[in-house]
């Protein structure tokens, strides 16, 4: 994809509570799922420093969210013609320039083969030449490790779960969690929190960044593309290569309430750190220990670009 293709767009706008009433609806519900958990509106912490190092130094300003392809290009095969281009993702969600982060498929043509990407950039604009910290970790093909590091390029595949955003200063939601005590991750709670109070009738979307400060999370890594067709759960999990890795751990975070028949994947996390460790992030596996501190914004608009034209739920996880 090139700035100047233009791929299907549909957009709709998202239900945006104040700040104060999303952080009583989260506090709330998290306070059930995790022995302590705190959820205020604070001005947000400069995440170009440690320990976020992000490429932009807040969440604000016009944030929304892009759906981009699909996992339908991944699975049963991967469609390898489906490429996209992170600077073009920001004028098509009509904000050039954007930070964006959130998480994806890297780019296979430049590093040769498939990947997690881990998405962290200021994207060009007319008056910027932007900053691209987007990571990909991969699977070495030749000997089966595992590799973090920094994206050659602005270009992914097949599909894209993005925040994007003026990436000022502002407010924002903190959550601090630790000691979790129910099954679900530290992203789908809150998803189901917000899918619970508002309902069906009211859609929203939330992006950010969280630490996993304390404990191990269960990670994925897809390996090269699999040259036999990926037919069920079973079989994506049995191609998938899985991972226990360490805390501090940041992570790149985006999920709508539900799906209102926009085909959308209704949370995707990828984390990134400075000790060489990465991927798709599932759940933390250290329940007792585990800490979690992040920073989200509700979004005002969600992009859908390039939805598959025949779609399944197979690998969504």
């Amino acid at each position: 994809m090139t700035a100047n293709t233009r791929l299907p767009v549909t957009r709709r706008a998202l239900v945006v509570p104040e700040l104060d009433e999303l952080s009583r609806v989260l506090q709330e519900g998290l306070k059930i799922c995790f022995e302590t958990a705190e959820v205020n509106v604070v001005d947000c912490p400069d995440l170009t420093q440690q320990p976020f190092t992000l490429a932009a130094p807040g969440l604000c300003g016009s944030p929304r969210l892009a759906d981009v392809g699909g996992v339908p290009y991944l699975v049963p095969l991967a469609q390898k013609e489906k490429k996209y281009n992170l600077d073009t993702v920001a004028e098509h969600v009509d904000l050039p320039g954007a930070f964006m982060l959130g998480a994806g498929a890297g780019p296979f043509d430049t590093i040769g083969t498939n990947s997690e990407m881990i998405t962290n950039i200021r994207t060009k604009s007319a008056d910027q030449e932007g900053d691209n910290q987007t990571r990909i970790s991969l699977i070495i093909p030749e000997d089966g490790s595992f590799c973090l590091k920094n994206s050659p390029c602005r270009d992914f595949q097949l599909l894209g779960n993005f925040l994007a955003t003026e990436g000022k200063p502002g407010k924002v939601l903190e959550v601090k969690c630790q000691a979790r005590r129910g099954p679900d991750n530290f992203v789908s709670v809150m998803r189901y929190i917000l899918h619970k109070h508002y309902g069906k009738d009211k859609f929203l979307g939330l992006g950010g960044v969280f630490l996993i400060e304390e404990g191990k999370a269960k990670i994925h890594i897809m390996p090269d593309f699999s040259k036999t067709p990926l037919n069920s759960e079973e079989d994506v999990n049995k191609w998938l290569r899985f991972f226990e890795f360490n805390a501090p751990l940041i992570c790149c975070s985006v999920f709508v309430s539900h799906d209102p028949g926009m085909d959308l994947r209704i949370e995707h996390t990828h984390c990134f750190s400075h000790h060489g460790q990465g991927g798709h992030y599932h759940y933390d596996v250290t329940p007792k220990t585990v800490s979690y501190r992040g920073y989200f914004v509700p979004a005002e608009w969600m992009y859908r670009i390039d939805p598959p034209q025949e779609t399944h739920n197979i690998g969504r996880d």
